[in-house]
């Protein structure tokens, strides 16, 4: 990887301010000497390699979002180069710290106390305390929000979790869990952080998976769970507050697409230098050409949009259509990229040593995770027709 990105044909990266530019530029030194060399072989063997949480932790943005670290806060634009240097350099190590400083530290920051607040995001900001988000279940996807199985129970000061939860990233080695249950008194959902080595809570890896294999999906089991009063999150009432987390992350998620396209164009461009046919390189063929500015040009319209979102955040004027058409599209996009990209390495695109065929399974977890492409839709067409289609 250059100092400067390839495929920023427009030089979005210029929008940053010149201390901004110098955190990016240290975080993508990082992740070119320790997380590139080491991905392929990771993704292979599905482990995380947890010595590296020491040395993200020094980089010191874990925390960078939220008061309660120290640090001067980030603007969305640089949160968002953030998110796309990770996913450039490995879709999986973008996940996980997605996860932790999205998901479990936003649902803390946004729903939490005070007090709460105070007791665990300092931790967590220096990755002391990693943590993960448990909503999804076995058996619900997009109608979790009505459909949510996993309930909790209020007995005096404690409440008892009972249900199941399954594709949680981190979930096997989280030492906090943030895990949504439908109150059986009420019937609203409410978040509870679970600490690592509480009774009753089981956390269990998925194995075989085709995609983001160095991330560590969970199946969890609530089994009688018993939490503390004080480790429910006293600001989240309704799933309007789950939404409202997922809304922010959603848009990390465009971004890690935009991530991805620049990764798989920059390797078809490298390649296209370098390969031989009758007697020129590739790169001087008609087709290959076209293959290379269609990829250029996707990577370059879904960069222009998640700047665009990163300003409406910025300006809380952010809503959700925003980032679930930011979502669909830009993994929909992303989808053609490393496909055209696999395509112009041909047989050696679908061997790890040339690196796209990562970036061609992994892109299917990020086209399908924080919303399908038809549920952002259908978001998107509710804002602008004033009438829902869901079922």
């Amino acid at each position: 990887m250059s100092e400067l990105l390839t495929g920023d044909l427009y030089g979005f990266e210029s929008l940053l301010s010149e201390e901004e530019r110098g955190t990016l530029l240290r975080v993508r030194a990082f992740l070119k000497e320790k997380v590139v060399p080491i991905a392929n072989e990771c993704w292979v063997r599905a482990e995380f390699p947890v010595d590296l949480v020491k040395e993200y932790a020094e980089l010191g943005i874990a925390g960078l979002a939220y008061p309660e670290c120290p640090g001067p806060k980030p603007s969305g634009l640089l949160s968002g180069f953030l998110a796309l240097e990770m996913a450039r350099a490995d879709p999986s190590m973008a996940t996980f710290f997605g996860v932790h400083t999205g998901l479990a530290m936003g649902s803390i920051a946004a729903c939490g106390s005070a007090e709460q607040r105070e007791r665990w995001l300092p931790a967590m900001s220096r990755m002391e305390r990693i943590g993960a988000f448990a909503l999804t279940e076995p058996t619900g996807g997009p109608d979790v929000s009505g459909g949510m199985r996993t309930t909790a129970r209020r007995e005096g000061d404690v409440w008892v979790l009972d249900g199941a939860k399954r594709w949680i990233g981190n979930g096997t080695f989280a030492d906090l869990v943030v895990v949504w249950a439908r109150d059986v008194a009420d019937g609203h959902v409410k978040g509870f952080v679970v600490e690592k080595g509480t009774p009753g809570f089981t956390a269990t890896k998925i194995e075989n998976k085709m995609a983001l294999r160095t991330v560590q999906n969970a199946d969890i089991t609530l089994s009688g769970c018993r939490v503390p009063e004080g480790n429910r999150l006293q600001e989240a009432g309704s799933f309007r507050d789950t939404a409202r987390i997922l809304r922010r992350t959603r848009s990390g998620v465009a971004w890690q697409a935009v991530g991805i396209m620049l990764a798989a164009y920059e390797i078809a461009l490298r390649y296209a230098k370098e390969r031989e046919q009758f007697g020129r390189p590739i790169a001087k063929f008609q087709l290959v050409q076209d293959l290379l500015v269609r990829m250029l040009g996707n990577t370059t319209a879904c960069l222009g949009m998640v700047v665009r979102l990163a300003q409406l955040q910025d300006d809380d004027v952010f809503r959700d259509e925003h980032s679930a058409l930011a979502k669909a599209y830009c993994t929909s996009r992303m989808r053609e990229v490393v496909g055209w990209a696999r395509e112009l390495l041909a047989g050696n695109g679908i061997i790890l040593e040339y690196d796209i065929a990562r970036f061609v399974a992994d892109a299917e977890a990020i086209y399908s995770y924080e919303g399908t492409r038809e549920i952002n839709t259908l978001i998107v067409g509710r804002a602008v027709t004033g009438m829902g289609a869901f079922v």
